[in-house]
């Protein structure tokens, strides 16, 4: 690394002791490569994502919103598979050594990890555009992961919190749209600093048949599930949770194509109606919503008096 700064000084200087897992590792950073544990009787889920600057985040955003981001948005990915987080990895490119910019991310990663009780047990620094990759690895119960292609037929359709602020956030940043003052700073939040939901994993393990957290688009991620199942859904839009700046102003499209809301969307069977009005009493911080139903084949929007085919809508591309 050619940053100004040897490369092993700089990882141990900023990123050593950050977060503590409930999990042991038997080796962690200083070697070639970390070594660990999987319980008896566990499962090992991972997953990995890249944050690029000007794509992922605009710019000028803050290296505390960018670390809090990188992580938060893979612990998504863990809540939705209803795993517990444990260990990650991250790989950084820096176009220059800036000690400020380090200081700051570095402790809003250690804030972030310590809050969710996962641990940094390696990763790598060069020199480049800005961009971070995480990979998390998260731990199941043996075979009582969630995925996506359980959904069946009559299953109810649930998203969590609200969906559209990120996206109407990157608009108001981007100056595509002039918000109430009192939108302004939820939406930023929403899109620098989303909340996994991983108060939600022992939920969705005893509960959820299918489910995929909401990166690109309720519409397109929610695709995914009903292409895994070989179902199609009925989407209610009186029914999404929105603020009412979306809702008086008929902006759904935010809600339901924009992205970066990195709440959940997952499906359960009818059965365990009464389940969602005890969660929502117990955890106001993370509603549900009942949006709609799986069914057996199309893939509709109804409102406005109207019922409107999904197939063809697009949620965010990454290619195009």
């Amino acid at each position: 690394m050619t940053v100004s700064q040897n490369e092993f000084s700089l990882i141990e200087r900023f990123f050593f002791n950050t977060g503590k897992s409930p999990f042991p590792v038997v080796l962690s950073q200083g070697d070639d490569a970390a070594v660990v544990d999987v319980p008896v009787g566990k499962q090992l889920v991972m997953s990995v994502d890249t944050l690029i600057s000007g794509v992922h985040f605009p710019e000028l955003t803050s290296a505390s919103d960018i670390a809090h981001k990188s992580l938060a948005v893979n612990l998504s990915d863990l809540a939705a598979m209803g795993a517990t987080p444990a260990w990650f990895l991250l790989s950084i490119t820096l176009p220059k050594f800036d000690e400020v910019w380090l200081s700051e991310f570095s402790a809003s990663l250690k804030k972030t990890s310590n809050q969710y009780q996962i641990e940094l047990i390696g990763g790598d620094t060069c020199r480049g555009p800005l961009s971070i990759s995480i990979q998390v690895s998260g731990l199941v119960d043996q075979n009582n992961y969630v995925n996506r292609k359980g959904a069946q037929l009559g299953d109810l359709i649930l998203v969590t919190g609200e969906l559209g602020n990120a996206a109407l956030g990157l608009a108001y940043l981007q100056q595509r749209v002039i918000l109430p003052a009192t939108l302004i700073e939820p939406c930023l939040e929403a899109l620098n600093r989303p909340s996994p939901r991983l108060e939600l994993t022992g939920f969705l393990g005893s509960y959820a048949s299918a489910a995929i957290d909401l990166s690109d688009g309720l519409v397109g991620d929610l695709r995914h599930i009903l292409d895994q199942s070989q179902k199609g859904a009925t989407i209610r839009l009186d029914s999404l949770p929105v603020n009412d700046f979306i809702r008086s102003q008929q902006e759904y499209n935010y809600a339901l194509t924009g992205g970066d809301d990195f709440e959940l969307c997952f499906t359960i069977p009818t059965q365990h109606k009464d389940v969602i009005d005890e969660w929502n009493d117990k955890n106001p911080q993370c509603k549900l919503t009942h949006i709609g139903e799986i069914t057996d084949r199309n893939y509709e929007l109804v409102g406005n008096h109207k019922t409107e085919n999904l197939n063809n809508w697009q949620g965010y591309q990454h290619f195009e």
